[in-house]
């Protein structure tokens, strides 16, 4: 069982920048591929980056490529994402997700575990 604990959510203004945290419980956090998913209101939830749980390859949606880094540090049982140059379509509830043992990042449906999400607000 893991527990994933969102934080660092909150309004920027377009262009600016924000960092998520997602805290993990539980001893084998290094053996989940993570992922940061979002939803708009009335949009379906979609992928936004995921973090291998070996080698810790990277893979990101197109609409965040280049701007968002997602990063994991395994000591503390936490991955980030970090948002530059935000734009107004940016606009969503974010959730962190954990994956065991997976090499599938972009799809819902097979991740474990999921948090409460945080919001994210970027006003133009």
């Amino acid at each position: 069982q893991v527990q994933l604990v969102e934080s660092g959510g909150g309004l920027v203004q377009a262009g600016g920048s924000l960092r998520l945290s997602c805290a993990a419980s539980g001893r084998t956090f290094s053996s989940y591929t993570m992922g940061w998913f979002r939803q708009a209101p009335g949009k379906e939830r979609e992928f936004v980056a995921g973090v291998s749980w070996i080698g810790g390859r990277t893979v990101y949606a197109d609409s965040v490529e280049g701007r968002f880094t997602i990063s994991r540090d395994n000591a503390k049982n936490t991955v980030y994402l970090q948002m530059n140059r935000m734009k107004p379509e940016d606009t969503a509830v974010y959730y962190c997700a954990a994956n065991y043992r997976s090499l599938t990042y972009s799809t819902a449906t097979g991740y474990d575990y999921w948090g409460q999400g945080t919001q994210v607000t970027v006003s133009s």
